[in-house]
């Protein structure tokens, strides 16, 4: 992948992939909404289900991407205390009902569930991370274009499903993805091959967990797992230092 490439030219569009993703998933929300009368409930269940299976798929194969196997349960267990003692779960949750309670008329609580679904299977994996790296190393879109064409049909099924807060998505989509660019530059020395592939695996578990809660099989608290993602960066940084 061209992130890896040694290129080091930059482009003054560095944001151009992100926008494009969050644009994505903005109109397949559009277009879910205005499928979700024509959609019977049986076909959603199991489209939902069928995209569950494919979630965990495509989580097990990044997982596989990590060679360093006591690292990523290092990883996992450090970055899910950090994550439970910063309650991040709960404050996506408590931005979701704040939305929902300016932006939404229904107060059944599908707005704030759509956004921290969407939210979570948008931002957390290996072509959120690599693709926003790549954008800002090298000015190379490409892995978020295919990103993005991936969200927009899926946020076409989760607005159908979920409502409107698939829409506003969009938004941590372009805080999360637009921060791993911008700060690209500033953590190059330590982007090494190695440790995006760490990233990719830890990232990778949180996917098929994702997938997991979309079947409905069990409550994964995945929203204060998510440090965990940045601790083989962490870890690499200290190995230098010391």
């Amino acid at each position: 992948m061209s992130v890896f490439n040694g290129t080091d030219e930059t482009s003054e569009h560095t944001m151009t992939g992100t926008l494009v993703n969050a644009a994505a998933i903005i109109a397949g929300g559009l277009i879910g909404l205005c499928l979700q009368k024509g959609i019977q409930e049986r076909f959603k269940a199991t489209i939902m289900q069928a995209i569950s299976l494919t979630v965990i798929l495509i989580g097990i194969r990044s997982a596989l991407n990590a060679s360093d196997l006591l690292e990523v349960i290092v990883c996992m267990a450090l970055g899910s205390l950090i994550g439970e003692a910063m309650g991040i779960e709960d404050r996506i949750e408590a931005m979701g009902r704040l939305v929902e309670k300016r932006y939404s008329r229904s107060s059944n609580g599908g707005f704030a569930r759509g956004l921290v679904t969407a939210s979570l299977v948008f931002c957390v994996g290996s072509m959120a991370i690599v693709g926003s790296l790549e954008s800002g190393l090298t000015g190379s879109h490409e892995t978020l274009f295919a990103k993005s064409l991936l969200d927009g049909i899926t946020s076409v099924v989760f607005a159908s499903t979920f409502g409107s807060g698939v829409i506003f998505s969009a938004v941590p989509v372009m805080i999360y993805q637009g921060a791993i660019t911008l700060g690209a530059s500033m953590l190059k020395p330590f982007l090494t091959g190695d440790v995006i592939a760490q990233m990719s695996g830890v990232g990778g578990l949180l996917i098929a967990a994702i997938g997991i809660n979309m079947l409905e099989v069990a409550r994964i608290k995945i929203g204060n797992m998510l440090p965990a993602i940045f601790l083989p960066l962490v870890y690499f940084m200290v190995v230098q230092l010391f």
